[in-house]
C-alpha cells in the first residue's frame, strides 16, 4: 500500500475526478464519490488506482500499488519483446566482384531481409575505378533485381565519390484479414476495464 505522504498521479488522492466507477476485490462495482472510494479501498488495506481515466465516469480499481506497478512493468517488458528493432546490415562489393563472392553475399542479403532488417549494399571504388561509376550502379541494380522477391529499394544507388550506396528494405508484412462474420461487437473502454478488474479479482481470491 502506498504511504500516506506519497501522492502519485491517478492514485488515491492523486485522482482528480470527483466520482469514479470503483471496482473492488469482492466483485462490487459502484459509481461513487472518489473520496468515498479511496476511503473504502484504504479500509481494505489497498490503494485506489485509476485504470481507465478517459471512461465516463473514470474507472478506478482497488488494489495494492506495488502489485499494480509490477503488472505494468511486466506488460511493458512483454510489449518490448514483441517489438522488432530494424537493423541495417552492410554488405561490401567491388565493381569487379566475382560471381561466387556475389552469390555468397546475396545469400546473406536474403537472410537479412527475411529477418526483417535492411541491407545497405556498398560498392567501393579504388583508384581509377571511380571514373566508371556506372559499373557499380549496374551491380547494385542487378542485386536489387535479384532481391526483388524479398525486398524493395529504399534508397536508390547514390554515388558518394569513392563508393556507391544503395539500401534495400524488406517487404511490409501483410496483415491477416479479420473475419467480421459472426464477430462480437467490441467492448467499450469502461466495460473492458471492469471486465479486466473482475478477472484480476477472481485470480486474487482463487
Amino acid at each position: 500500500m502506498l504511504s500516506r505522504k506519497a501522492v502519485k498521479p491517478n492514485v488515491n488522492e492523486g485522482i482528480r475526478a470527483r466520482e469514479v466507477r470503483a471496482v473492488f476485490p469482492d466483485g462490487v462495482v459502484e459509481i461513487m464519490p472518489t473520496a468515498a472510494a479511496i476511503r473504502r479501498a484504504k479500509e481494505m488495506g489497498l490503494d485506489l488506482i485509476l485504470v481507465a481515466p478517459t471512461a465516463n465516469p473514470p474507472v478506478a480499481k482497488a488494489m495494492d500499488y506495488g502489485q499494480w506497478q509490477y503488472e505494468q512493468k511486466k506488460k511493458q517488458a512483454e510489449a518490448k519483446k514483441k517489438q522488432h528493432i530494424i537493423e541495417v546490415k552492410e554488405l561490401k562489393f567491388r565493381p569487379t566482384t566475382e560471381q561466387h563472392d556475389y552469390e555468397f553475399k546475396k545469400k546473406h542479403a536474403i537472410r537479412f531481409l527475411q529477418e526483417g532488417n535492411r541491407v545497405k549494399a556498398v560498392v567501393q571504388f579504388r583508384g581509377r575505378e571511380a571514373a566508371h561509376a556506372e559499373l557499380g550502379e549496374a551491380l547494385l541494380r542487378r542485386l536489387a533485381q535479384d532481391l526483388a522477391e524479398y525486398g524493395t529499394i529504399v534508397t536508390p544507388p547514390v554515388n558518394e565519390g569513392r563508393r556507391m550506396v544503395m539500401v534495400i528494405g524488406p517487404h511490409p508484412k501483410k496483415k491477416k484479414p479479420t473475419e467480421t462474420r459472426d464477430a462480437a461487437p467490441s467492448a467499450s473502454t469502461t466495460e473492458a476495464a471492469v471486465s479486466d478488474a473482475h478477472a484480476s479479482s477472481a485470480s486474487e481470491t482463487a
